[in-house]
């Protein structure tokens, strides 16, 4: 006889009484098992990350929870580029929690956010052109992060003194009422290691020294010229951790300039460290991602072996390069995101989250900064003037009380000091408009 109810049924509630309703079981998926709930056990109220203490802290009334996960740093799990590796990381999909995903008309990006948490403002434009829907659970959940060591108020003083520290900027801006609140963000990176080994051959340029008897003017002369020889060499470069940001709606040239993440503060992956903080899910894929880095190691190695040759003449320059050793991590990397708006347009900074460095971009006030170029050329144009007025009453007054010659050589050298200074000047306030 057959054992009753069958495998994978459970009894269910029924309509009628005294009669039994099987249904089959609902199959949990395993991101959906894993789910954490951030409830404090103390009065249910929502916990939150504390990057003051590292672990989680109700806010309503004073629970602290330590942080489970140890600092495993450089001995942090690394997958080969296999395709059993690659499909044992997907194992685990998803964040482990329940988030949503805060989608930007504006610029494209897309942030998971906290239940609970409500926001029409992207978070890297400022837009306030936002979707927010369920988050997917189809990507990579990370194995590894670096938890937030500087705190928002840290921040807060580091933006409000990196703002106002510009003698271009408006001064306006140091009000502190012009920028939004940062907003603490887990950005997603990959870490590669490989190892290079290259050979090269190129030929390499000497400077040699000639005399020779010139029979025009019947003296010995001296003349300089290029020998090319052929050297050639071979390199090994280690790269550990080399990080590529897996993020393409933010701004590279940002990530890249606060990128000196220490990855000897990794820690595994928990739900629990982006309690009530945002994070992305990477956008490049790993295979892109890999590419990159592969063209940094390059790059390097190559580096390296010009930096063999004898001088730093190359010409003809060829090498053969070979990757061992190559494996990766998906991991993420703390940062504040400080969007803001002045004179109608956007502008963003972004500090890391473990060391405090900033970047950014930071409105010009261009009236200021023309009449500091105008102030630098003036001198040699008022002196320039006087030296031509010396010179015309030079014709008409004694000599001993006429000195425009002089004056004009003084007022041409000011000028030109005054002209380099100004054009340094502008290049750096259109840099800085233009991060």
């Amino acid at each position: 006889m057959a054992a009753f109810p069958p495998d994978g049924y459970v009894s269910v509630a029924s309509a009628l009484p005294g009669i039994e309703v099987y249904a089959p079981q609902v199959q949990v998926r395993e991101a959906e098992a894993s789910m954490v709930d951030f409830k404090c056990p103390r009065c249910q109220a929502t916990t939150a990350f504390s990057v003051t203490d590292g672990g989680l802290r109700c806010a309503h009334c004073g629970y602290y929870e330590p942080p489970a996960t140890p600092v495993v740093g450089k001995r942090a799990q690394e997958f080969e580029f296999t395709v059993a590796t690659v499909s044992a990381a997907r194992e685990a999909e998803g964040w482990g929690t329940e988030r949503k995903t805060l989608r930007c008309q504006s610029c494209g990006s897309e942030t998971s956010l906290p239940p609970g948490r409500l926001t029409n403002t992207c978070p890297f434009c400022g837009s306030h052109q936002v979707l927010q829907q369920d988050a997917p659970d189809d990507h990579l959940r990370p194995r590894f992060l670096i938890p937030f060591r500087v705190d928002p108020e840290r921040c807060h003083a580091i933006s409000r003194e990196w703002l106002g520290s510009s003698w271009m900027t408006p001064r306006s801006l140091r009000d502190a009422g012009k920028v939004t609140d940062l907003v603490g963000v887990y950005v997603p990176y990959w870490t590669f290691d490989a190892q290079t080994s290259a050979s090269w051959r190129a030929q390499v340029g000497h400077q040699v020294t000639d005399r020779y008897y010139d029979a025009s003017d019947k003296t010995w002369k001296t003349r300089t010229r290029t020998v090319w020889r052929w050297e050639s060499g071979s390199v090994t470069q280690a790269f550990d951790d080399l990080l590529v940001a897996g993020s393409g709606k933010l701004s590279s040239l940002l990530l890249q300039n606060i990128q000196d993440f220490d990855t000897r503060e990794l820690v595994p992956y928990s739900p629990s460290y982006l309690a009530g903080l945002l994070a992305q899910a990477y956008d490049v894929p790993l295979e892109a991602s890999w590419a990159a880095a592969r063209e940094k190691m390059r790059d390097q190695t190559r580096k390296a072996c010009y930096a063999q040759a004898s001088t730093s003449q190359v010409r003809s320059f060829t090498m053969s390069l070979d990757f061992s050793d190559e494996s990766w991590r998906y991991v993420l990397v703390p940062a504040y995101v400080l969007a803001y708006r002045y004179g109608g347009q956007p502008f963003q900074v972004m500090i890391n989250g473990q060391t405090g460095a900033i970047a950014g971009q930071r409105p010009v006030d261009w009236t200021k900064v023309w009449l500091a170029v105008a102030a630098m050329v003036a001198p040699g144009l008022l002196l320039g003037l006087l030296g031509v007025l010396a010179s015309v009453l030079g014709a008409v007054v004694p000599p001993s009380l006429a000195v425009g010659g002089g004056v004009l050589v003084v007022a041409l050298v000011l000028l030109i000091v005054g002209a380099v200074f100004g054009v340094i000047t502008l290049n750096k306030a259109k840099a800085m408009d233009d991060v």
